[in-house]
């Protein structure tokens, strides 16, 4: 790693330290060791697994339940895992518990990797990720077991902790079958415990440890009569509102546009829709468990499931999409302008002209990469329109509900896809970074002009 740090920035070392991870579980998934029947899986089925569950995503070629054996699904959960926490943070930790010392050089690429701003409190941060992560995890696995064990056996105890890690990092992969959580859509038990493995994991860490500073200055009487929200920083507060209004708003939607459809909650009962609609609005922020069939949406449901898997959860966590802080910082940006403010003002804060503009980067570069891999798939692959951008919308945001379409497209756009969750799970903008040169600061500033826009 340190040989690596010399000659590499930090943003190619990770972006690379996660294609070397995806690499060595395709070649893994790919013996005969792994597979159900004992024989080998082609290179490319055993790359877009690989891939899937590093980006953790959840699209997958082969059914996940009945293609791999235990001891692929160990290394799929393996690979899950890797990809939920980081490359560089497991590396960190395992340096760490080897008893080296971690230089300077490790500190900065593990602040990279947790996009953080300052190395202050830097391995007492990932000492809190990892045993929270954990500890969220070892909790969802408990919480599974009455319904996993009752219905497999002693072998529910390996499906509890194994739906338990992927519903946390947000992956999506199960081994129920290939309709995913469809026979699970009335449990209202099976439903709460997965929307809450994947709302608080889809928060990220920083909100988490902000949260929990909050409670215990609360708890010692140290803030005063300040309610808790008033005391949180002005990203967890962002990411908060921003969480809520999309879970509400996304439920509220599909409950609506569903309720009279057959092809999926049009026979069930008030109860029983509220809860279909709540688990589609949690799911489609890059989860990817479904307990509805995607094909079967109306056209508005599936244009509500592109906005909310292009977004995705929020920054410094297992989510992906382009962030819902991005789209605030973008939507405040748009008000303030309106207004005619220079500044973006949020809760009595002022937002940085940088930060609108990496906003705006981000949403851009995604958003183009999308209209690019779309039409580059339609050239190459048969099939529906809607299927094909619903597809790589999931892909792109490593959300990883499907319209049946993943598991009949050919080589080239297994490919397509495989790049897309890649570049969905380390960012556009690290993407980009890894291939460009940046230009030196000019020390004057260059006369301005006025250009007429709108």
């Amino acid at each position: 790693m340190e040989v690596l740090q010399k000659h590499l920035t930090t943003t190619q070392i990770i972006t690379l330290s996660f294609l070397l991870v995806i690499l060595i579980g395709a070649l893994l998934l790919a013996t005969p060791f792994t597979s159900a029947d004992g024989t080998a899986t082609p290179f490319l089925d055993a790359l877009f697994t690989a891939t899937s569950c590093v980006c953790v995503t959840g699209l997958v070629t082969v059914t996940t339940a009945s293609h791999w054996n235990l001891f692929g699904h160990i290394i799929i959960l393996l690979l899950i895992q890797i990809g939920g926490l980081g490359v560089i943070a497991i590396t960190t930790v395992f340096t760490m518990l080897l008893g080296k010392k971690l230089s300077l050089s490790s500190r900065m690429l593990l602040g990279d990797a947790f996009n953080l701003e300052t190395m202050k409190g830097l391995v007492r941060f990932l000492h809190k990720v990892v045993l929270g992560t954990f500890l969220v995890e070892g909790i969802g696995a408990v919480c599974y077991l009455p319904v996993f064990v009752s219905e497999f056996g002693p072998k529910g105890i390996w499906y509890a902790v194994f739906h338990a890690v992927s519903a946390f990092c947000n992956a999506g992969i199960d081994l129920i079958g290939a309709d995913s959580l469809i026979p699970y859509v009335h449990d209202l038990w099976i439903n709460v415990v997965t929307m809450s493995l994947i709302i608080i994991s889809g928060l990220g860490f920083i909100v988490w440890f902000d949260l929990l500073d909050v409670m215990k200055k609360k708890l010692r009487k140290e803030s005063g009569n300040r309610r808790i929200f008033e005391q949180l920083k002005l990203h967890s507060k962002i990411v908060l509102v921003m969480t809520a209004f999309l879970l509400i708003a996304g439920a509220v939607l599909y409950f609506a546009f569903e309720y009279h459809n057959p092809e999926t909650i049009g026979s069930f009962t008030i109860g029983q829709k509220i809860l279909a609609a709540c688990f589609q609005s949690v799911t489609t922020r890059t989860a990817g468990f479904v307990t509805i069939p995607q094909k079967g949406l109306t056209t508005p449901s599936v244009i509500v499931t592109l906005f909310l898997m292009f977004t995705g959860g929020s920054p410094v966590g297992t989510a992906g999409g382009v962030k819902t802080t991005t789209f605030a910082i973008i939507f405040l940006a748009v008000i303030a302008t309106i207004r005619g403010r220079e500044d973006i003002i949020c809760f009595h804060r002022r937002i940085s002209p940088k930060t609108a503009r990496k906003a705006l980067s981000v949403v851009l570069i995604s958003f183009f990469v999308s209209i690019a891999a779309i039409i580059i798939l339609t050239l190459f692959e048969p099939g529906s329109a809607a299927d094909q951008i619903f597809e790589v919308y999931s892909a792109l945001g490593t959300v990883g509900i499907s319209r049946d379409y993943t598991s009949v497209i050919g080589a080239a756009g297994k490919i397509l896809l495989c790049f897309c969750m890649y570049l969905g799970r380390i960012g556009p903008i690290s993407m980009v970074l890894v291939f460009t040169i940046r230009d030196r600061q000019i020390a004057a500033k260059l006369p301005e002009e006025h250009v007429a826009v709108g």
